[in-house]
């Protein structure tokens, strides 16, 4: 069982550091809310540069990949599990605040993710 684990980690963790096109959508910051038992989805905006980084809309600024940015969403989105948030993200939302599909993807297990850390009470922290 271990080995099975390890394999499967060792598979997720190399699949995380490909490069991946950034949306013009916008991008998500996931966590938890443990004490109200909800999983948040917090959406910004950005622009896509020649570059291919995301660029705040505002400020023109390169808005970075790993640190604190203060900048305002445009919309949270909660849910009790990640079909609940799926559904309202990508179903109930007009225009949806996702273009790509691989971004999709990537939402979809990372709010699985989440709602797991949220049943065992766990940490999460966004891949």
């Amino acid at each position: 069982m271990d080995l099975i684990v390890d394999d499967l980690t060792t598979i997720d963790n190399k699949l995380s550091q490909r490069h991946i096109d950034l949306d013009p959508a916008g991008y998500f910051i996931i966590y938890l809310d443990l004490h109200e038992r909800l999983i948040y989805a917090k959406h910004f905006t950005n622009v896509i540069d020649e570059r291919g980084l995301a660029v705040d809309p505002e400020t023109g600024k390169v808005i970075p990949a790993r640190g604190k940015v203060e900048r305002t969403q445009t919309t949270v989105f909660s849910g009790r599990t990640a079909k609940e948030l799926c559904v309202k993200i990508f179903e109930e939302t007009q225009p949806c605040p996702v273009s790509f599909l691989d971004h999709a993807a990537y939402l979809g297990r990372e709010f699985v993710r989440a709602e797991v850390a949220l049943v065992m009470e766990k940490e999460y922290v966004q891949d």
